[in-house]
């Protein structure tokens, strides 16, 4: 049984029992906890005039601060859990590092681009606004999916990183690429759009750059002071519920922000979400199928296929409000994005958890197994 497991294992079951039957209740019904934060955070928005102003009145890199606080929430505890010191083992691994960058900055955007031609080529302000969320590759939710999978953190730790390198150095970039050159050379129409660099810079350093910061120095003192059998064993279990409680608050905000803007146009909502849907599930099966291919294992075939089909919905709305304003449809396709990759992802973790056992016989970093590999 993997790390992310025993955190939150029940001690009544049997240890040769399935793997979701030993975790706690907040983890098994994760997508019942999910699904009504959603509901809570929809009628928020909907119900109470004025909350969303509320909510956007102070923003931290473009993002509204209490949602901003829910990301940092979420991702510390995990990040918190990686184990610094054998991060060389995956900055070594060429096949899970070259297969990351094709499908998180080769394929997926390429991917989203023709979705959204194919799906919607009537509405030109939700398709270009479902390409600006094909960009943002995600980096920091990702961390929550890897480590219900039982992923493998560490790689999730560096491809969440060598993301966010490639975010600052190559959205504009690709941006200016899909909205305006590749359909200028396909005989399409073109969308003109400005990216601010530094937002995007502002968006890694504080959703990434801080709970990473952190995260490192948390693991590298307490095993300094208590050891690492005091901190894996009692510290992290303390810690762990964090993230998902900051999960479940993230998605409230979120909603109750955007709320009014899905359930006053549930036809266009349904309309973005169909290449929203697709894109999820072609993404992490081709990448998980890959991860299979290149014989990576499973906890490493977990992690690339979550990497590469989560998205930073965060960013993408920030910079569809930026570009296009508020009210537009561009940045009603980024808020619809999260909408429909929550429970989708969700969904992808049983069904990864499943695979594990089926699809990888005899590898000791299926769940069951890791506790006898680390």
């Amino acid at each position: 049984m993997s790390d992310a497991v025993r955190e939150t294992a029940r001690a009544d079951v049997p240890a040769d029992a399935p793997v979701l039957q030993k975790l706690s209740p907040l983890d098994r019904f994760l997508p019942v906890w999910i699904v009504a934060a959603m509901a809570l955070g929809l009628a928020l928005g909907r119900w109470l005039p004025g909350v969303d102003d509320v909510l956007s009145a102070v923003e931290i890199g473009n993002v509204s601060l209490p949602i901003a606080i829910g990301l940092l929430l979420m991702m510390y505890p995990v990040l918190a859990k990686v184990r610094y010191s054998e991060i060389d083992r995956v900055t070594g691994d060429r096949k899970l590092l070259g297969a990351s960058l094709v499908l998180n900055w080769v394929l997926g955007p390429a991917l989203m681009f023709a979705l959204a031609w194919l799906l919607l080529p009537d509405l030109p302000e939700y398709r270009a606004g479902l390409i600006i969320v094909g960009l943002a590759r995600c980096i920091a939710m990702v961390l929550i999916w890897n480590d219900l999978s039982c992923g493998d953190r560490e790689a999730g730790a560096v491809l969440v990183a060598l993301n966010s390198v490639f975010q600052i150095v190559a959205f504009a970039a690709l941006g200016w690429f899909y909205l305006q050159v590749l359909p200028g050379w396909l005989g399409l129409s073109t969308t003109s759009a400005e990216f601010s660099f530094w937002a995007i810079v502002v968006s890694v350093l504080v959703f990434l750059g801080i709970p990473l910061l952190a995260g490192f120095l948390t693991r590298t003192i307490g095993e300094r002071r208590k050891g690492r059998a005091w901190y894996e064993e009692r510290f992290l279990p303390r810690i762990g519920p964090v993230a998902l409680y900051g999960l479940l608050f993230t998605i409230v905000m979120l909603f109750a922000l955007q709320g009014d803007a899905i359930t006053s146009n549930p036809w266009d909502v349904a309309r973005i979400a169909l290449p929203l849907l697709a894109y999820f599930v072609l993404m992490f099966g081709g990448s998980f199928a890959l991860g299979m291919r290149l014989g990576l294992g499973y906890a490493k075939t977990a992690t690339l296929a979550f990497t590469a089909a989560g998205n930073n919905f965060e960013l993408a709305i920030a910079v569809a409000i930026g570009t296009f304003g508020v009210t537009s449809g561009q940045a009603l396709a980024g808020v619809v994005g999260p909408l429909i990759e929550v429970p989708v992802l969700v969904g992808l973790v049983y069904v990864s958890l499943w695979a594990a056992h089926r699809w990888f016989p005899g590898d000791p970093t299926v769940p069951d197994l890791a506790r006898n590999a680390r």
